[in-house]
């Protein structure tokens, strides 16, 4: 597995929008496609250039709700 971090990777959260998004390539953005309450955008070589967490405060608030139960540290 794989678990290094892209040196071009940025991170940012927009409170007004409760937007978080993780920015994976400078490449030129093609298309989106939705699911749920995440957006990834794609190059034209459909590779992942931004994703988007819409109401982020809602996704994160669920997933440490989930990890509790699984008695794992948030």
């Amino acid at each position: 597995m794989n678990n290094k971090i892209p040196k071009n990777l940025k991170v940012s959260y927009e409170p007004e929008a409760d937007v978080m998004s993780w920015e994976m390539s400078t490449q030129p953005i093609d298309y989106a496609e939705e699911a749920g309450n995440f957006v990834v955008h794609y190059s034209k070589n459909h590779i992942p250039v931004l994703v988007e967490i819409l109401e982020a405060n809602s996704f994160f608030q669920k997933s440490k709700k989930l990890l509790e139960k699984q008695g794992q540290t948030v």
